[in-house]
């Protein structure tokens, strides 16, 4: 008798699902790299352009954008041995005098166990810098504050000509450094201001709208203050008029009081949710989201407590994270795509960061997750700048999601589903496929992978190359379990996936 051709729709929600067996997550989106999700579909990433053709000094770590009194855009780096600032359309480097370059790489943290034997105290920083140096950079009116981790906070004053000089009276070492609302440098982190001492829980701030004011008088309103609870304090966020506040064990929230008795007070929201390192947090709106130390994600929104995140992509991130280099972690939004990421360094690829995780939070794709095998070392969102910057290894400074490709080259994306019934009593023969692709730049490949059992053998089929506007494709994959997988790689590239349709019939039971 004739063969009786099925048409089978791939209708898939959005959001990877990895930690799960292939079939038990069917029909899901199994695995990506570079494919996002927006309005309930997939769709590639936009590419990169170059921002300047001039290359950083040194590996950048942090980079922050602003605005001057005159509108114009100024953009900071902080590499391990450089502050370089491009504004204009040039690059220039503002070096404090005298500071000497930090480290490019971790050797896992501080204390217990770092460099040799009983060097620091359990749960406390060791005397020496054993960490990749980050920077805390922030506006001051127009200028720039910055700070590298235990070293001091130094101004910079928008002239070129000039590199960045220490802030008189500012303590001598500060892990973290930010500006408050009012008007006040704080740092977090820091030396006591009595004995000196350096105090990993201390917090200071300088007079309001005085940066060099650091003395605590009843005339001034510069403070200091202990946190208790262990640990260190890793970095420090503004939430609308209130300070987070992120130690190694949990989290504070910081409330401006304003009586001189009691300028502001820290209090504990959160244990067992503290911050994995110094540029793994991110606040978009009145929510902010980190990398706890425990290798699990969190958020917190104001009025609310510390609140696990699900992701059902964790167990290949925690697996291959290289933890030792968990500082070199940068969080970063995209504002545009309701995005949040984290650029993390993968055993698979070194010890630099070489991969991220990506989170949607907001919209219908709220909850959903991608991910992408993509070096970036620093990255900030857009806003003053057109367009989120991100910084390479080799000292590239890109505009991300800008044209459809890697500044002229190829880059590479897919995204594959998991294992599936198209009928879980036949086998099936899938013959063809009628593509359903929307803003298609360069070939798309196809690829099945079909198996008769769920741990049977795999058997490829493809890939069968799709050009733009290729109304259907012929193919040819036998099994019973199925799955399809989208690729490009090309210059230019971009690809956003529909629902398409593929003929299949069923074959002879085996």
């Amino acid at each position: 008798g004739s063969l009786l051709v099925t048409r089978i729709t791939l209708d898939i929600p959005p959001g990877l699902y990895s930690d799960d067996t292939s079939l038990a997550t069917a029909p899901r989106w199994r695995d990506g790299s570079n494919v996002r999700f927006r309005l309930g579909r997939a769709q590639v990433i936009g590419g990169w352009e170059s921002l300047t053709s001039d290359l950083l000094t040194g590996v950048c770590r942090t980079v922050f954008n602003w605005t001057d009194s005159d509108a114009v855009l100024n953009v900071a780096f902080g590499t391990h041995s450089a502050l370089q600032v491009w504004v204009g359309g040039g690059l220039y480097t503002i070096t404090p005098s005298g500071l000497a370059a930090g480290s490019i790489d971790g050797t896992g943290g501080a204390g217990f166990g770092t460099g040799t034997y009983s060097t620091g105290t359990y749960s406390s920083p060791s005397a020496s810098d054993y960490f990749p140096r980050t920077w805390s950079l922030a506006a001051w009116g127009e200028n720039l504050l910055a700070c590298p981790r235990g070293g001091t906070i130094y101004g910079w004053t928008n002239n070129t000509a000039s590199v960045a000089a220490a802030l008189t009276n500012a303590p001598a070492n500060v892990t973290y450094m930010m500006v408050a609302p009012q008007d006040q440098v704080f740092a977090f982190g820091c030396n006591e201001e009595v004995s000196g001492t350096f105090n990993p829980l201390c917090i200071r701030h300088s007079s309001v709208r005085i940066n060099t004011e650091w003395t605590t008088t009843t005339s001034s309103t510069a403070r200091e203050y202990i946190l208790p609870g262990g640990g260190r304090i890793v970095a420090a966020q503004e939430m609308g008029s209130y300070l987070a506040v992120w130690t190694s064990h949990g989290m504070f929230l910081g409330t401006y009081v304003g009586a001189i008795g009691q300028i502001w007070r820290f209090d504990k929201v959160g244990d067992q949710c503290g911050l994995m390192g110094p540029n793994a947090v991110i606040v978009v709106g009145q929510t902010a989201f980190w990398l706890g130390s425990d290798l699990q994600f969190y958020s917190y929104t104001l009025g609310g407590a510390p609140t696990p995140i699900d992701c059902p992509i964790l167990t290949d991130f925690t697996d291959n994270i290289t933890s030792s280099q968990a500082d070199k972690i940068v969080a970063s939004s995209t504002a545009g795509f309701s995005e949040i990421r984290w650029d993390y360094p993968d055993a698979r690829d070194g010890y630099e960061n070489s991969r991220y995780l990506a989170l949607c939070i907001n919209g219908v794709d709220v909850g959903a997750w991608h991910r992408g095998i993509l070096a970036r070392t620093a990255r900030v969102d857009a806003g003053p700048s057109p367009s989120p910057i991100s910084c390479t290894y080799g000292g590239n400074v890109y505009y991300d999601e800008r044209g459809t490709s890697a500044d002229g080259s190829a880059f590479a994306w897919f995204i594959e589903t998991s294992d599936q019934y198209f009928d879980i009593n036949s086998n099936m023969l899938v013959r063809g496929c009628w593509p359903d692709i929307a803003d298609q730049v360069g070939p798309v490949s196809i690829t099945l992978t079909s198996r008769f059992k769920p741990q049977g053998d795999e058997i490829v089929a493809g890939p069968y190359v799709a050009a733009a506007s290729e109304d259907k494709l012929d193919m040819r994959a036998n099994g019973r379990l199925f799955k399809v997988k989208f690729s490009g790689n090309a210059a230019p590239t971009s690809a956003r996936l529909g629902v398409p349709v593929f003929d299949v019939v069923k074959t002879s039971q085996r």
